[in-house]
């Protein structure tokens, strides 16, 4: 009788796990899931996916998506709990996960570009509403621009550029 408890345990064990999505095998993810993932509220993880910058230009497509998320990492030693998200600022904010690991920004907390994904006026401490479209609207172009007026040039010649430099507006 214990080898067949045994035995089940075990095998709803491996059915379990073998359940678990792709999330997991963060080798295979692609950014097409990602954003599944992030819309169905169902990307599990802790920490951001280990996207390169070849993977910005796919990105770049959700940029001005206003779907809204619930379920996404959140970086551990945030104060501040951010409830829900647009998706477009979130994968804005993956792109500068990107670059911000590229450069080894001091502001890395694993593979969080700074505290949430959420926009702050540049000059002051005060967040940028989450309702603003117009911010969303400018950062998305300064994200877009960012990358495609440097196109023919390396990503190492260009990824300590800011995209945001030129806005009001700061992660």
């Amino acid at each position: 009788m214990k080898k067949v408890i045994l035995v089940c345990l075990c095998a709803a064990m491996l059915g379990l796990g073998g359940c678990r999505d792709d999330v997991d095998n963060k080798k295979s993810l692609t950014v097409e899931r990602y954003v599944e993932l992030l819309k169905q509220n169902r990307y599990d993880s802790l920490d951001l996916p280990n996207f390169s910058y070849s993977d910005i230009p796919e990105l770049l497509k959700y940029r001005d998506d206003q779907h809204v998320i619930t379920t996404f990492p959140r970086n551990p030693i945030s104060s501040s709990i951010l409830i829900e998200c647009r998706l477009g600022v979130y994968v804005l904010w993956t792109i500068e996960s990107i670059r911000a690991r590229s450069i080894n920004s001091e502001a890395l907390v694993m593979r969080f570009p700074s505290q949430n994904a959420v926009l702050w006026y540049r000059n002051s401490y005060e967040v940028v509403p989450e309702s603003d479209i117009l911010a969303h609207n400018v950062v998305s172009s300064a994200y877009y621009n960012w990358w495609y007026s440097n196109s023919a040039a390396s990503f190492d010649e260009f990824k300590s550029i800011d995209p945001l430099a030129q806005t009001v507006y700061r992660w």
